[in-house]
Parts: C-alpha cells; sequence; structure tokens
C-alpha cells in the first residue's frame, strides 16, 4: 500500500516511535510520507528548496507525478538554451557528481548558496552512486527556482547506453518505474554541450575533437539525440588529455606529434595532445580548457602549463569525493571571481548504509547461510577421511555436468552457481558412497579414502572462502563496486583479509581496478555496478590561482 500523501500546504510527517524503543535512536526518523506538489511548490509556484533538500537527506521520496513534473519544466527550460552557453563571472564550475546526493549538499555549502550563487555542472550527475535520482531532483529544482543562475552541461553518462550499462536505469526502476526513467532519458537529451566563461574559458565534459576547429562548430551540432560513437558530439562528452594517469597505458606526448591519438582506454573518441590543445586555444583567443571526466586524487589537475600565458592549458575538475566509495579522493570545485580562479577541495560526506545493487536482505545474507552449510559438509566428511590438510591444493575431482533444473530467480548467478555447485558435490558423494557399499569386506581401500580426503579438500576450501567472505563481508562488497560485473579475480577471497585490504589501500589501486569501466560500453550491453559506504570526517581547503 504506497503511503498517504500529507496535508495541502504541511510537509511529509515522519514515521512514530511511539514505544521509543529503537536500537539506534540517533539516526533521524525518516519521513512516512510522499513529498508532492501541493508541499513542493511554494505560492508563487517556485520549488521549496530547503523542504525537498531535508526530505531526501530523511531518505524521504517524491510523489511520481511530482517527479514527472519536475523533470518536464526542468526538460523545457533545457530546450530553449543553445548548445553553446556564454556565461561571465563570478561563476562555480562543478565536475562529476555520480549520484552522491549527499556530497552535492557539502558542496553547495561550499560553492555557495544557490540563487547567490552562479553555478555551471559540467554534466555526469548518475551512475556509479546510489542517490542518482535525488542528485537530479535537486538539481532540476534549483534549475527551475533559478534557470539564470543554474547551468548544466551533459556528461558522458547522461545517455540511454551508459544508464543501462551502469546502475541509474535500476535505480529508476527500483524507485518509481521504467516510466520515469525515459523521462529522465528524454531530458538529457536536451542538455547544452558546452559553455565559456568570460569568452576566455571554454567549459566540456569531456574535451576537445578534430572536428573542433572552431567554438562556432559547437552551435552547429544536433544535441537532441542519443550521442553516437564517433564524430564532434562523441568527443564533447568522451575525450582525454594525453597524459596518462597511475595505472593506464596511454600514447606517449611527444612534441611535434599528432595532436589526436586514437582513444583505446575509452573504447571511442580522442586523446588530444597538449599541441593540440595550444593550437586550438590560440585559434580560438582562449586562456584554457576546463573540463569533468576524470576522477582525481586531489579532486582536480592542473594540466600542462602554456608558456605563452603561464595558465594551464587543461584543467580537470572532479566533484564526487571519495569517489565509489572506495576510491579515497577529495572532491573539488573552481570558483571564479573578477577573474581569479580559486580551487575549493570538500571530503566525502556520511550517507546512509545501503546494500549493494538495491539487493535485499535474503540476497545479502546468502554467503553466511553457504558457509555454515559447507561446515557441516566439513565435518561430516572429515572423521571418513582422517586427517587431512585443508591447504593442500592438489587437483580434486571433477564434479558432475551442471544442472541448472533448480534455477532460482530469487537469486543472483553468482549464488546459484554456488548452490549448483553444493548440489552437485552431494551427487558426487552420494554416487562415491554407492560405490563404497559395494565394494566387498569392510575394510576401506586406501584408494578410496584418498578420494574421500580430496573432498574434504574441497569442502575445506569452500569453507575457507566464505569464512572470509562472512568476516569481511564489508571489504568485499566495497571491493566489488569498482569491480566489473562485481566479479572478484580469482583466488581474492582464499587470500583473505591481507590481500582484500591491500586491494583498497590507495587511490591508485582503486583507479586500476575501476579502469575498464571507464571503456564504453558495447553496444546492447547491460551491466550494473554500486557500493556500500566508507565514512571519513568532511572537511574544506582551498587554493588560489589567477590567470
Amino acid at each position: 500500500m504506497p503511503p498517504t500523501p500529507p496535508e495541502p500546504g504541511k510537509p511529509p510527517q515522519r514515521l512514530q516511535d511511539p514505544l521509543q524503543d529503537r536500537p539506534v535512536k540517533e539516526v533521524p526518523l525518516p519521513p512516512a510520507q510522499l513529498l508532492t506538489a501541493e508541499t513542493f511548490y511554494e505560492k508563487n509556484g517556485e520549488p521549496n528548496m530547503p523542504v525537498l533538500m531535508e526530505h531526501l537527506i530523511l531518505e524521504g521520496a517524491l510523489s511520481q507525478e511530482l517527479l514527472l513534473d519536475i523533470i518536464s519544466k526542468a526538460s523545457d527550460l533545457f530546450k530553449d538554451e543553445p548548445n553553446l552557453l556564454k556565461l561571465n563571472d563570478p561563476i562555480t564550475v562543478v565536475g562529476d557528481i555520480h549520484g552522491q546526493y549527499y556530497d552535492l549538499v557539502k558542496l553547495l555549502e561550499v560553492g555557495g548558496q544557490p540563487g547567490e550563487t552562479q553555478y555551471i555542472f559540467l554534466g555526469d550527475y548518475v551512475d556509479r552512486g546510489s542517490f542518482s535520482v535525488e542528485v537530479v531532483a535537486v538539481l532540476y529544482s534549483l534549475k527551475i527556482k533559478y534557470p539564470k543562475q543554474v547551468r548544466m552541461l551533459r556528461g558522458n553518462h547522461e545517455c540511454r547506453q551508459m544508464t543501462s550499462f551502469f546502475n541509474f536505469r535500476e535505480e529508476c526502476e527500483y524507485k518509481y518505474d521504467i516510466g520515469v526513467y525515459n523521462a529522465f532519458m528524454d531530458s538529457f537529451d536536451n542538455l547544452p554541450l558546452a559553455a565559456t566563461i568570460n569568452g576566455k574559458f571554454l567549459c566540456v565534459h569531456g574535451g576537445l575533437s578534430p572536428d573542433l576547429g572552431n567554438v562556432k562548430a559547437i552551435t552547429k551540432i544536433n544535441r537532441f539525440t542519443e550521442p553516437p560513437k564517433e564524430g564532434l558530439l562523441c568527443d564533447l562528452l568522451w575525450s582525454d588529455p594525453l597524459e596518462p594517469k597511475d595505472g593506464e597505458q596511454r600514447p606517449s606526448a611527444k612534441k611535434g606529434g599528432p595532436p589526436f591519438v586514437p582513444n583505446e582506454v575509452r573504447g571511442c573518441s580522442y586523446f588530444y595532445s597538449f599541441d593540440g590543445a595550444t593550437t586550438f586555444l590560440k585559434k580560438n583567443n582562449l586562456l584554457s580548457i576546463i573540463r569533468a571526466h576524470e576522477a582525481q586524487l586531489e579532486g582536480y589537475k592542473m594540466h600542462k602549463t602554456n608558456p605563452s600565458t603561464g595558465f594551464p592549458l587543461v584543467i580537470t575538475i572532479f566533484s564526487a569525493p571519495n569517489y565509489c566509495d572506495v576510491y579515497n579522493n577529495k572532491g573539488a570545485i573552481l570558483k571564479f571571481d573578477n577573474s581569479t580562479l580559486n580551487i575549493l577541495q570538500f571530503n566525502c560526506s556520511p550517507h546512509p548504509y545501503h546494500l549493494p545493487n538495491f539487493m535485499d536482505v535474503f540476497q545479502w545474507s546468502m554467503p553466511f547461510v553457504i558457509e555454515k552449510v559447507t561446515e557441516m559438509l566439513y565435518y561430516i566428511l572429515q572423521p571418513a577421511a582422517g586427517t587431512v590438510d585443508s591447504d593442500d591444493d592438489s587437483s580434486l575431482p571433477a564434479l558432475p555436468d551442471s544442472n541448472w533444473v533448480n534455477h532460482r530467480a530469487s537469486l543472483t548467478d553468482d549464488q546459484n552457481q554456488t548452490v549448483d555447485m553444493a548440489t552437485r558435490l552431494a551427487a558426487l558423494i552420494a554416487g562415491e558412497n554407492a560405490r563404497e557399499k559395494e565394494a566387498s569386506g569392510s575394510k576401506v581401500d586406501p584408494e578410496v579414502r584418498d578420494r574421500m580426503r580430496k573432498k574434504v579438500r574441497s569442502i575445506a576450501r569452500m569453507a575457507r572462502m566464505f569464512k572470509t567472505l562472512r568476516q569481511e563481508n564489508e571489504t568485499v562488497v566495497r571491493l566489488k563496486g569498482v569491480c566489473p560485473g562485481h566479479k572478484l579475480a580469482p583466488g581474492l577471497l582464499l587470500a583473505g583479509k591481507e590481500r582484500l585490504t591491500s586491494e583498497l589501500e590507495l587511490f591508485s589501486h582503486a583507479q586500476g581496478i575501476d579502469l575498464v569501466n571507464e571503456k564504453r560500453p558495447e553496444e546492447g550491453k547491460t551491466g550494473g555496478l554500486n557500493s556500500p559506504t566508507d565514512f571519513r570526517d568532511a572537511g574544506m581547503s582551498d587554493g588560489e590561482i589567477s590567470p
């Protein structure tokens, strides 16, 4: 039964705790009602932003009618804007957000009160994090309330292909339905592609293109479509500067080399060299390119300096701190004021605990159940086999062929495979026992004892793996959040806690694991990535640079 709507003009009521018996009383009670248009819109028809943001912080939800109305109104505003926006300072530039709503709240505190501060967001509002609906709902509401103060550009994740491969589509269907997802996708088609600030800085999500000789070429693009895999529209969203990140293999940037090199890391578009960037900036009388698109340890990166201007040719801004809850990076924003550029950094903010991929408690508890089953098998078999060294990794007997008759739709593929393995192992044991009973005499044959020992070794290894999974569940689900398809490297669970922890210690490790997800997915391929949280104290620091 859906929650009842609040009374007109009144904010949604919270859940009640009449017995005062909640185990964790410091966690605020969530709203018991949906936020509706009667409460969301003020008398003048503008969004009530404090009510909305507080409602979402408490994990409240919007009525579907209200969310669709917000999407429609914001989409109409985007549709009326040109491909290339022409803006002036003072203005705050924001990079990738990626569904990290609670960090967006912190970002707006650091960057300045919307309405009093002009903002431009460089794209990638959705995917990877679990609160993409909340992020876009707030940004779209800010756009409705302050249409000339809030600008949003399109990122490479604002498209159907990426949101189906990652988790935004899944999030929309989990929280609402496919109709909401389609409305979001149609609105993303209307987002502008680039902007200039003071006529000297080009803001774009990705970067340059061999088809972009003059900035005016951006104005001629038909942006109201799904981004293609090649061409100017694709390059604006996908290209990168020719400067390798840790763990990446990029072509070397040689002086006098080609200005554009195919981008094998992304699977589409190009790397643009600094010689190519210099030529473009000089031809268009620009100082620098400000872009997002790449995670940075400090939240930003000033790339190679232009000797003639003393200013960085390219500036990368990344505004999602502790990206994917494992990167341990800072977030950053850029503030322009009187032609002075300030870098403001901030750390991640705590967000509500959640299970990856919106799984339920039953799915999450399967590793614990399986661990107990393997322990039982181990102790049942061990007396018959004698003392067995569970760490012996000698070859094991082949199991019977897989039988998917018992495939359960309520379980994931990995869980079904584990159940199937246990079923086949039981069949193998039953077959061996039947053959042993048929053998004459009561004396145990050495060959039979050896086979039994191998079975016990197999069960022991399974038990050790699931024990690691139970004891280090938090680390495992965090690590799986940056692994493609949530598949860990073979043997990682058997290696124990130390190996798991080491995989998450450094930014470069997380970046290397996640590198495969930076590549554009193949046509028609779908997937889903997510991860739980890792809390750190929030903070802020700043730096300053002037052109």
